[in-house]
């Protein structure tokens, strides 16, 4: 048993130099850069909610009358090219409604039905005019519209190495001002992206003195933020 013990012991200070060598010293400076890189691209989907409310005396009614609605509204998005994968339902509700007068209690006059649909329309030239379908097939609630990027990870790729390009620059810089070099990076951390705020859906008239409605997708800005670590000497 004391035989054992001894290996062992041996084992154990033969592995110790092994692992004090996988640390690094620094022999220099260290210094953290906060950098952020950005790149702009035009929105290529947008992302709306949908919704149709209903009411009637009973919650049968309510409930019928919604359900022919939302036949008419999808049937609609199928006229306008909207695949089936694009159309989700997000919620369908329904409770009862009361009228309320003073010092008396509420009498129930009806009930509401709502069916919401989470919509993405991939051509946004043609939004518009959908959307205006939409509400001519009995579409009375909407929320939106969000415009994105539909595979945004390579755009964001480019401003992750911007970031970087910054940051070396900005290292190289510090390094100037101190008589110093950059010497290698010790690490990179990504603190986060954003993405730009949404524009607000906008009633146009057009040249007949029509009411259509009318997206502007413009532009978006990605952006990235790096904290990198360099060792200067």
């Amino acid at each position: 048993m004391f035989r054992r013990i001894l290996i062992s012991a041996a084992l154990l200070l033969m592995a110790a130099p092994a692992a004090a060598q996988v640390v690094q010293p620094i022999g220099g400076t260290r210094l953290d850069v906060v950098a952020n890189g950005e790149v702009t691209r035009i929105p290529d989907i947008v992302r709306i909610n949908a919704g149709v409310v209903t009411q009637a005396p009973t919650a049968t009614g309510a409930i019928r009358l919604n359900a022919d609605r939302m036949v008419a509204v999808r049937a609609a998005l199928r006229r306008a090219g909207i695949a089936e994968r694009d159309i989700q339902t997000s919620s369908i509700n329904l409770q009862p409604t009361y009228r309320y007068a003073e010092n008396e209690p509420p009498q129930l006059t009806g009930y509401q039905a709502q069916n919401e649909l989470a919509i993405r329309f991939r051509d946004i030239a043609d939004t518009g005019r959908i959307l205006d379908a939409l509400v001519a097939q009995g579409i009375n609630q909407i929320n939106g519209p969000t415009l994105g990027i539909d595979r945004p990870e390579a755009a964001l790729d480019e401003a992750r190495t911007a970031a970087l390009t910054v940051a070396r620059a900005r290292a190289e810089l510090y390094a100037r001002s101190l008589g110093l070099r950059v010497k290698r990076v010790l690490s990179v951390s990504e603190a986060g992206m954003a993405f730009p705020p949404q524009p607000r859906l906008e009633m146009m008239r057009d040249a007949s003195n029509q009411a259509a409605t009318q997206i502007s997708p413009g532009e978006q800005t990605l952006s990235v933020t790096l904290t990198v670590s360099f060792e200067l000497e």
